[in-house]
């Protein structure tokens, strides 16, 4: 009678691992795991069938280990054998518990913490990374956006929160109606099937808020795992001592309490302390993501991510991915997360570049870039001051969201509207002459390529140059991007050039949003006031209008490039008047990053200015 009530058991567990959610227009009594006096869709209810699906699994794979093996003659050895394909269906089943987790190898461990903060690494840049959770802002204003503490982790948090702004601004509608959403549905719809959405943020729910938290980490663990699988890494806090409590915050209670004592300071620490676990079913991994939602929440969340999507990737490939794989990831002195790790979240690869494909350098040597087109993208100040170029595939993804770099900060910029990224003709034009030049471009980013590069972008794009034009391009023995451009601007169109006789391009104008999630007095979502005065400060969400000029011939367009302070009516004098430069507005860091993206763009806000540090 025992067997047969375990023989129940499992098959219960079986039947509830297989169907996750009851059906509605069953009777109670008629779905396994019935919890008596709950509803069947409650949080209660969920967790307790979870419970007894493990609880019934475990029971019966402990009774089957304990079994002896016996001799193929013996009658139990059918018995034996069946018991052994249970064993391995228990197995394939996506079984939520801790002892499904397996701890690093030594080796493992070693490798992981010396790829992540190098051999040497001060007790403060630990301290960064191992005190930041992936939390949403607490204040109504913000609160579609990760807290970020100073400086740190914040390449991390940046990328997901680009992620959660795909979900939340252009699939709220499905989080909202399809809580169990495949992770393929954002990564496969196309942009122009989505109106442009409505967005306020008062209306998203926490539920909404955190289901789109669970599939950006999802996509970008899939994406680091060639969406082949998902490593998770979590922490060794029991998790019986999680989940009898029903509440989120009795949760992070306990495991705020678990890592008090804590102390990440070599691999040691980290091995000791350390889970990891590989999903090849998106569905499973979102269950177990949204399950350790807590832990990622606790001050361990951004670093846990962060090993998660390199474990992901593998460690070898990420070693290959990088240009130099003796550095840390985590750049010295200040603890930065570098180029690579915000890479790999966003392209899947860590390679250390922001240009398209990758550079030969001549010897069987190369540097490596972006190797294909992606969701969200990425802009940085450092190429408006000429350190480096970003290439078509994160200035131009697929959805409008960049993740913003400085010198020292991540933050994120986007729109809601999709259509701010297409093209009028020109534009593509530009974009297919810019490509085919950076294509030729070995300098670094330097904005020059070589006579014989300048020849083949020329067959490429189909640019007839006059004689004496193409002579003088050449005569320095290379051609510069800027001398080149002004070329093709009063080159006619019939001719491969840019040149309209009316001047009129098509001016552009559209609204941006810039977030900045650093709080630098507001530690784990609550506000610290010191003398009853406003915190350093606070989550921002800034709203710039931004208008793109049409296209300029190249006497008006050396004339914005000395700046708008040099404009005035003697210099309008006799021009076009069809054409009006735009008068001076408001400027900031953030407005030169823009312009990279959105050439001579002129931005105005309300308010302070939008801060990218």
């Amino acid at each position: 009678m025992a067997d047969r009530g375990e023989d129940e058991d499992l098959q219960m567990a079986i039947r509830m691992s297989m169907t996750p959610e009851p059906k509605r227009n069953k009777p109670r009594d008629e779905v396994a795991g019935v919890i008596s006096g709950l509803p069947e869709d409650s949080p209660e209810s969920k967790t307790r069938r979870r419970e007894l699906m493990a609880a019934a699994a475990e029971k019966r794979m402990a009774s089957i280990v304990r079994v002896s093996p016996s001799p193929a003659s013996s009658p139990a050895t059918k018995g034996v054998k069946k018991e052994a394909e249970v064993v391995k269906r228990v197995e394939e089943l996506p079984l939520r518990h801790e002892s499904l987790s397996k701890e690093l190898s030594a080796e493992e461990a070693n490798k992981l913490f010396v790829m992540v903060f190098g051999s040497e690494v001060s007790k403060d840049i630990l301290a960064q990374w191992c005190n930041q959770g992936i939390r949403f802002s607490s204040d109504p204003e913000t609160s579609m956006g990760l807290v970020q503490h100073e400086g740190g982790p914040c390449g991390v948090l940046a990328a997901i929160q680009a992620f959660v702004f795909k979900y939340i601004i252009f699939f709220s509608d499905e989080l909202k109606e399809l809580p169990r959403m495949p992770l393929n549905r954002g990564l496969g719809a196309s942009s122009k099937s989505h109106s442009v959405p409505s967005y306020n943020i008062s209306s998203l729910t926490e539920g909404v808020k955190v289901r789109a938290l669970v599939r950006s980490m999802g996509e970008i663990l899939f994406l680091c795992g060639n969406n082949k699988r998902a490593v998770i890494a979590t922490l060794s806090i029991p998790e019986n001592d999680i989940q009898r409590f029903e509440g989120i915050s009795e949760e992070e209670q306990v495991i705020a309490s678990s890592l008090k004592a804590l102390s990440i300071e070599s691999a040691l620490d980290l091995l000791k302390v350390l889970r990891v676990e590989t999903h090849t079913s998106e569905t499973t991994a979102f269950q177990r993501l949204e399950a350790l939602i807590p832990v990622f929440q606790s001050r361990m969340g951004a670093l846990l991510f962060l090993i998660s999507a390199l474990l992901s990737r593998g460690l070898d490939l990420v070693q290959s991915d990088r240009d130099d794989p003796s550095l840390p990831l985590v750049t010295a002195p200040f603890g930065h997360a570098s180029q690579e790790i915000v890479n790999l979240l966003l392209c899947g690869q860590a390679v250390p570049n922001v240009f398209d494909g990758r550079m030969d350098l001549g010897g069987g040597m190369f540097l490596k870039g972006i190797a294909r087109n992606v969701e969200v993208g990425f802009l940085t100040l450092l190429e408006s001051l000429n350190f480096c170029k970003v290439g078509q595939f994160l200035k131009t993804p697929k959805w409008p969201i960049w993740v913003v770099g400085s010198e020292s900060h991540y933050t994120v910029l986007f729109a809601l509207d999709p259509s701010v990224q297409n093209e009028n003709e020109l534009e593509g034009r530009e974009t297919q002459i810019r490509r085919a030049f950076d294509a030729q471009d070995q300098s670094g980013g330097g904005g020059f390529i070589s006579v014989e590069g300048f020849h083949q972008v020329i067959r490429e794009t189909n640019i007839k140059l006059p004689a004496d034009k193409l002579d003088n391009l050449c005569s320095a023995g290379f051609i510069v991007w800027s001398e080149f451009w002004q070329v093709i601007l009063d080159l006619d169109k019939s001719l491969g050039g840019l040149k309209d006789s009316s001047g009129l391009m098509g001016k552009k104008v559209f609204d941006l949003f810039h977030f900045n999630g650093i709080a630098k007095s507001d530690l784990n979502g609550s506000q610290v006031n010191v003398g009853g005065e406003t915190p350093l400060q606070r989550p921002r969400l800034t709203k710039l209008s931004v208008s793109v000029p049409p296209r300029w011939t190249p006497e008006e367009f050396m004339a914005d490039v000395q700046g708008p302070s040099a404009s005035g009516a003697s210099d309008s004098a006799g021009k076009d008047t069809e054409v009006s430069k735009p008068e001076p507005v408001q400027h900031a860091p953030l407005v030169d990053c823009i312009r990279t993206r959105w050439p001579r763009a002129v931005c105005s806000w309300s308010g302070d200015p939008p801060s990218i540090v």
